[in-house]
């Protein structure tokens, strides 16, 4: 698939966490792009947020400048100085000001960067953009990831072809607001900064923020957009006809990453949507949905095809939420397990339906008419032993 107009992205290998894999990544446009940003709400934040935190103000920017490895958190004074070294020395390679470099990181917590690693091959990764694909990008910043995840969508807007094209990461300490997840976001579209930002918001808030694979919110978490204007289109403002075009493209792609992450969940079998159906409101809704999918015990009962029921009524118990527990239904792929609160006698039923990589929980609370859906995986023994190992 062909990405946006007007980027070139290069990987090189500095090894920041240890030798033979690329690990250091750039996104880089020539023109100067309106950026748009959302970022981890954890209050710990890593030095690399907390510095694109204050560059995405102006809404404008050139490039971005990632490693994996290494998260650059709870790095003190030093971490800081080393997310604005890596700005400045990017900025110089390629001839642009500080400010139009965002840095990102994603690794281990705690550790000192390896600056004089990364400063040496900076100059590299400068000289080679435009030799290596977005692929190389999504390879790069893996840590536990155990595929490379992109996305694309093309549209029409105004007689001019736009393509939005996306790169994530992500497999552990993944909950919201965002997730343990870097995810960038290129368009040759011309986008004016406010429906940049809206567009975004939405589409994270449709996805990211509703994914969970272990309840557990990074430091680094976080997702920059950026537009060129390669597409030369009339401007998309809020008030554009084509901006809900634009917004449900970028929704729906950015949602296509959010599912592959929760795919690639460490140690997980199976991608779980769980649908609570009809609850109070929607905040309820996703009360329920979240307090089911970050349970232990619904995760490993589904890891072992055992369709329990039981753990998951308590589970909307203790969420929180207005329920009449004698209106309850439960439906896993398909199969009535609970109809009124109790038992439907189709367990063993459920539990063959459950020996497949992809599962569909539907919960009808029977208050009110919306709905929420939130991804989530079961939990198996690699999933204590990837992160037993995750330093050494």
């Amino acid at each position: 698939m062909k990405t946006p107009q007007g980027f070139v992205f290069s990987a090189v290998e500095a090894a920041v966490k240890k030798p033979g894999r690329k690990d250091l990544a750039l996104i880089y446009s020539e023109s100067e792009c309106v950026m748009a940003g959302m970022f981890t709400l954890n209050k710990v934040k890593a030095a690399p947020v907390r510095l694109d935190m204050q560059k995405i103000r102006s809404g404008k920017g050139n490039a971005v400048v990632v490693n994996s490895g290494n998260a650059n958190a709870c790095t003190g004074v030093r971490g800081m100085d080393d997310a604005v070294a890596m700005s400045e020395l990017t900025a110089s390679a390629l001839g642009l000001k500080p400010s139009a470099v965002y840095v990102c990181s994603t690794g281990v917590i705690g550790t000192p960067m390896p600056m004089d690693r990364i400063k040496a091959k900076i100059p590299e990764l400068a000289d080679k953009a435009n030799r290596h694909s977005f692929l190389d990008v999504a390879t790069a910043i893996m840590t536990t990831d155990t595929f490379a995840k992109t996305s694309h969508r093309q549209l029409t807007v105004d007689g001019k072809k736009i393509t939005i094209s996306g790169v994530c990461k992500g497999a552990g300490m993944i909950s919201p607001n965002m997730a343990t997840m870097l995810c960038f976001i290129v368009t040759d579209a011309s986008v004016q900064k406010a429906a940049l930002q809206s567009a975004l918001k939405n589409a994270v808030n449709r996805s990211f923020n509703l994914i969970t694979i272990d309840g557990d919110m990074s430091t680094n978490d976080t997702v920059l957009a950026m537009a060129n204007g390669a597409a030369e289109n009339i401007p998309i403002t809020l008030k554009s006809p084509s901006y809900p075009k634009f917004e449900s493209a970028l929704s729906t792609m950015v949602y296509e990453l959010s599912k592959m992450i929760v795919k690639d969940g460490e140690g997980a079998t199976k991608l779980i949507e769980i649908n609570i159906k009809n609850a109070k409101n929607e905040k309820e809704g996703a009360k329920a949905a979240f307090a089911i999918a970050n349970s232990m015990l619904v995760k490993t009962a589904f890891y072992g095809n055992d369709a329990n029921w039981g753990r998951i009524m308590a589970a909307i118990g203790r969420a929180g939420i207005d329920i009449k527990e004698d209106r309850i239904d439960i439906f896993i792929n398909g199969v009535k397990v609970v109809s009124r609160g109790t038992t439907n006698g189709k367990d063993a039923e459920a539990n063959r339906k459950l020996r497949t990589d992809e599962v569909k929980l539907v919960v009808d609370l029977k208050l009110a008419k919306n709905s929420t859906r939130v991804l989530t995986c079961d939990f198996s023994e690699d999933y204590v032993r990837i992160n037993a190992e995750y330093r050494t």
